[in-house]
């Protein structure tokens, strides 16, 4: 949706105001916008992000999963010398 002319005016005249009494923050918002532009362009859109959580998160599984079966291995090997003892 477009902006009115109004509209137009008074945000640049906002801006302005914000110019004139806060550098500081004009500052600040400009290095957020320079930073931003960045991430964007490097991350290559939301596909390639979402693969890479995709395998992460498929990686964490796999761990966990081989870390409860190295521990359950461990515990009935270690019940079953127990009762080999009996």
């Amino acid at each position: 949706m477009a902006w009115s002319q109004d509209e137009e005016r008074l945000l640049a005249q906002i801006e302005q105001r914000l110019v004139d009494e806060d550098p500081r923050l004009v500052a600040r918002l400009e290095s957020f916008n320079r930073r931003a532009g960045k991430s964007e362009t490097r991350a290559k859109g939301p596909r390639r992000r979402l693969r890479r959580s995709t395998v992460i998160i498929a990686v964490s599984w796999l761990l966990i999963a081989t870390l409860v079966a190295t521990l359950l291995i461990l515990v009935l090997r270690h019940e079953a010398a127990a009762m080999a003892l009996l």
